[in-house]
């Protein structure tokens, strides 16, 4: 994969894809996820780390949701990293994230992750740019140590929302009861920095990349739910997983 610059990508659906159909695939994609993750958490040989990034009302709570309501529970972790803590504060910005990588067997899903550390503290002027291109290095270090001394497959998805669709979700948070509990102020504020976000992203795929991305049209939620069931679905059944056996 070439540079990413997010200009050159769409927040929406492929035009051929037909809305139903595709709904109707993912369904049978659930499916499939439901057995492969079964022979994951028996096998116990492998690990999955799911990372979530995106800009705010990308849609991050609800795509979890969405693909993972349906598999057992026992098998699936779900970690937000919000403000460091005084504790976490105090050791290295991986400490918090090392300790919350999966175990095998396990599916674990980073709504938001260590990437804020080079994303938002760039944009908010809490470290330099010469700190974060350590961060970024001791990042990719970080993602080679888990894929390969603990087998953790590794899928970067960014949650790829048009400028107007934020505006739109964010909106939603101010008339709609069930939605009501995410409103913040601050998000608006976060919104008029949208350039800034966009550049230090930019700059965080582009130097790290070892694990490519996945740049996820989200302005439709039904295909952002799709995109990464299949990649997951994907990466699970390309494993070549198998039941243990009785005499094993």
């Amino acid at each position: 994969m070439g540079a990413i610059k997010l200009d050159d990508y769409s927040t929406r659906a492929p035009e051929h894809l037909d809305k139903d159909e595709t709904k109707a695939e993912l369904k049978n994609i659930l499916e499939e996820l439901d057995e492969l993750q079964n022979k994951l958490y028996a096998e116990g040989k492998h690990s999955v780390l799911l990372i979530l990034q995106g800009m705010d009302a990308a849609g991050k709570d609800g795509l979890v949701k969405k693909v993972f309501h349906g598999l057992n529970p026992h098998g699936i972790q779900v970690q937000s990293f919000k403000v460091p803590t005084e504790k976490e504060l105090s050791h290295d910005f991986l400490w918090r994230i090392h300790r919350a990588s999966p175990a095998k067997g396990m599916i674990q899903i980073f709504n938001r992750s260590h990437y804020e550390d080079v994303l938002v503290t760039r944009v908010h002027g809490i470290i330099d740019d010469a700190t974060a291109k350590k961060r970024m290095k001791a990042i990719n270090d970080f993602e080679q140590l888990l894929a390969e001394h603990n087998n953790t497959q590794i899928i970067k998805c960014y949650l790829h929302v048009s400028k107007e669709e934020q505006l739109e979700r964010l909106n939603e948070r101010l008339t709609m009861p069930r939605k009501m509990w995410k409103y913040n102020s601050r998000d608006f504020k976060e919104r008029e920095k949208w350039d800034e976000y966009r550049k230090v992203y930019e700059e965080a795929f582009n130097n790290c990349n070892a694990i490519p991305w996945h740049i996820v049209p989200s302005d439709q939620n039904w295909y952002k739910a799709y995109y990464v069931a299949k990649t997951l679905k994907d990466t699970l059944a390309g494993l070549n997983m198998k039941y243990p056996s009785i005499d094993q």
